[in-house]
């Protein structure tokens, strides 16, 4: 593994243990060119998966662009970073699942909705105001009214 600070291609790992509730190793680094110690995570990737855009165009799927989404959603609600990391691995672990190459970003955004939503109901409002793309306060609504018809039939059952 390379020095993210010196670039030297020698770096020893002093410490490795299980992180992400076990869906990744997270270990200590160490440089002995330059003294500096850092952090690498290892996780599972079982296949390269592409995302295609709702424009048709295709990326590679980023788990780092998932978690960062999340997080801004999640922003300054009491969510701990460690729940963070549990529903994206969770929201990963069910697009593998599928066993798709290909996978629309309607199916990812759902996957986060339905995570979020049984997180943090705020949350679940500000990733929705952004994955429907609301234009209006009329869309905010609209989707209120939804959410408290869901709510209220969960609550009858």
């Amino acid at each position: 593994m390379r020095c993210p600070f010196c670039g030297a291609e020698d770096t020893q790992v002093k410490d490795s243990r299980p992180a992400e509730d076990d869906a990744s190793i997270r270990r200590r680094r160490f440089c002995s060119a330059c003294g500096a110690r850092f952090t690498t995570f290892e996780r599972i990737q079982l296949r390269d998966m592409l995302v295609v855009k709702s424009n048709g165009s295709k990326e590679p799927f980023e788990r780092e662009k998932l978690l960062r989404s999340l997080k801004i959603a999640l922003r300054k609600r009491p969510i701990e970073d460690e729940r963070i990391e549990q529903m994206t691995n969770g929201i990963v672990r069910q697009l593998e699942a599928l066993g798709e190459s290909e996978i629309g970003t309607d199916k990812i955004g759902g996957y986060a909705m339905e995570a979020l939503r049984t997180v943090d109901p705020v949350a679940y409002v500000r990733y929705a105001s952004v994955y429907r793309d609301f234009r209006s306060t009329a869309d905010f609504e609209d989707f209120m009214q939804i959410l408290k018809k869901s709510n209220q039939a969960a609550e009858d059952s």
